[in-house]
Parts: structure tokens; sequence; C-alpha cells
């Protein structure tokens, strides 16, 4: 059986019809099979049009993932990505044509390679205070940039999930933020009430009228489009480096860290590991079980003010009100220099 025809049902039928797989998941796997099938083509002087099924041995994917390595210098956490795609590609041919098992059965046998787990970069509560102090609010975007960085770690979202936020996802009223995870999944999550009032005043004040095409993203960037998961990195990077030491952000991943922080700060503050599961979206409790294998120093003091800070309200803080108010100030007082 040819395999340009199981390629084309797999992208086409199997993994947007019949799993539902995600946009990114699909844009991963077709990087994946360019990788493979030129490879395979080259390894077997055979083109790729007249590649078939029984030309995909344990032996010629076991040399492909070597190249990975050794070649193109990949980590054995990508080339274990590709071999992912390569099983969910048989996961098909087995199912709708079991003429074909044992072809596929020697494919699933394919381990893993084992690799190090990369330490989980967090921030404690001083840390993610110094980062939302360091937002300039008399700059353009920084009340927008200021209410990026405390929805990321209330609500422990990925930055691919912050930045396909729409609004209608927000319901103030009720403090709800409704968030697309991973494999299309919906999950619904309670923001704390500075949050809530960040996110009211920046969408009736400070977001920037979009382009038609992003006309209900929540968060517009400065060419009046929406973010991608790119420009919500671009973003945290920017912060961390404005207030943490060059040696700490080594150790951080600056969008995901708020995440990873989000789950330690629930867990010291005593939530169930389920609670955590839910509220960061994980498929799988093992994917939020690895939290609990850290070595967690209470700092109670600072836990202690940093609870006050995320429940109090925006009016509450002079300081704050005195920059949101910047804005209108400067406003004035370049209309009486025109006079």
């Amino acid at each position: 059986m040819k395999l340009s025809a199981c390629i084309h049902q797999y992208f086409d039928q199997y993994l947007p019809q019949i799993i539902g797989a995600s946009d990114d998941t699909i844009k991963s796997y077709r990087s994946a099979f360019t990788l493979f099938l030129s490879f395979a083509a080259q390894d077997l002087s055979v083109p790729v049009k007249k590649l078939d099924v029984e030309h995909l041995t344990p032996s010629l994917i076991f040399a492909f993932l070597d190249h990975l390595e050794n070649q193109r210098n990949n980590i054995p956490t990508t080339r274990n990505s590709r071999l992912a795609a390569i099983k969910s590609l048989f996961k098909m041919i087995r199912l709708m044509y079991p003429e074909y098992r044992k072809i596929a059965d020697r494919i699933f046998n394919i381990p893993q390679k084992r690799c190090s787990r990369p330490l989980i970069g967090y921030m404690t509560e001083d840390e993610i205070l110094k980062v939302f102090q360091s937002v300039d609010l008399k700059s353009k975007q920084g009340f927008r940039d200021y209410t990026i960085l405390h929805l990321l770690y209330d609500s422990g979202a990925r930055a691919s999930e912050l930045a396909t936020l729409n609004l209608d996802y927000f319901d103030p009223q009720k403090r709800t933020l409704a968030i697309v995870g991973k494999g299309n999944r919906y999950r619904l999550i309670q923001l704390w009430p500075k949050t809530t009032q960040l996110l009211n005043r920046y969408i009736e004040k400070y977001r920037l009228t979009p382009r038609l095409p992003y006309r209900d993203r929540m968060f517009i960037n400065q060419r009046r489009e929406g973010f991608t998961r790119h420009g919500i990195h671009r973003l945290c990077k920017k912060y961390l480096t404005r207030s943490l030491p060059a040696k700490r952000i080594k150790d951080l991943n600056p969008a995901h860290s708020f995440r990873h922080s989000r789950a330690v700060n629930m867990l010291t503050c005593g939530d169930s590991i389920t609670d955590i599961k839910n509220h960061l979206g994980h498929e799988n409790i093992e994917s939020t079980m690895v939290y609990l294998h850290l070595n967690l120093t209470k700092k109670r003091e600072v836990q202690k003010q940093f609870i006050k800070y995320t429940q109090s309200i925006l009016p509450e803080d002079p300081k704050f009100e005195e920059l949101l108010d910047w804005e209108n100030k400067q406003e004035t007082l370049n209309w009486l220099d025109s006079l």
C-alpha cells in the first residue's frame, strides 16, 4: 500500500476529524513527517511518492532517530516527539487496515529514549511581585503588559492559551475565565478580584481597536493584531530580565515559569493535587504529580503579603491609581500647552 495515500488520509481525516487533534499538534506532526519522508527516500533511494507502508521498518526508524540526534543535534525530547508522530500514523493504519497490524505492532514496540527531566523553574512570591513592579505603567502598552502578567500567574495558562483568549471567554460578573487548552479542551477558572479588575479596565480603556480578523481577541499587540505565543514569550522575557538576575533567569522559561509558579503557590497554600490539575488543564494527573517532588519552604510572611495583594482591588492602591491617571493628566497638559 502506498504510504502517500496513508499520509493524506492521516492529515485530512484521521487527525482533524476522527481524533480532533489541535492545529498545533497537526503542525508539529507535519514537520515530523517532512523530515522523516525526506530521510526515508534518501536512505532507501526511493522517491517519496513510491514509498510503501512496508518500507517503514524499525531499522529505518531507528536510523532516522539517530539522524535527528547526531546530524540535526536534536535533544532526546525532540527525538521522542518525532517518534510519537510516527507511532500515531501507525495507530491509524492498524485501525483502518487490519492486514498491516503486524507491521504496526513492530513500530509500536520501539521504545522512547529515556532522558532527564528539566528542573521546574518557578518564581517565589517575592520574585513575582518584583516582576509586576518592573512594569512601567507610564509606557504606551504598560497597562496591557501589567494585565497579561497578572493573568498569566493567576490563571496558570500556557502562552498559547493566553494568546488565543477571546473577549467572550471572560465573565466579569462571575469573575470566571474559560480557557481552551491542549486537545481543544475547555476549563473554567475563578479569577482573583485584582485580576478581574485589571481585565475590565484593560478592555474598557486600554485595548487597542483591532484589525477585523482579530476583533474577538482579548489581547491586541501594537500592530492591532492578536498576540502569538512567541509574542507572549518575548513580553515575559522582557520583564523577567528587568527584575531578576541573569543567573536566575537561566533556570526559567519566561512564560511557562508563571504557570509553574502558580502550581507551587497552590500547593503551598494547601490546594489538592486534583485542584491544581484542573486549574492547569493537565490531561493526566501524572503531569501534576511532579510538583509533589519539590522541596518547598514556606515563607509565611511573604505568602501572607502576596495573598493580600492578589485579593485587593485597584482603588485601594493610591500609587497604582496615580499611575493609571498619568495618561489622562498628560493629555490635559498637552492640551494646555496647545492653548
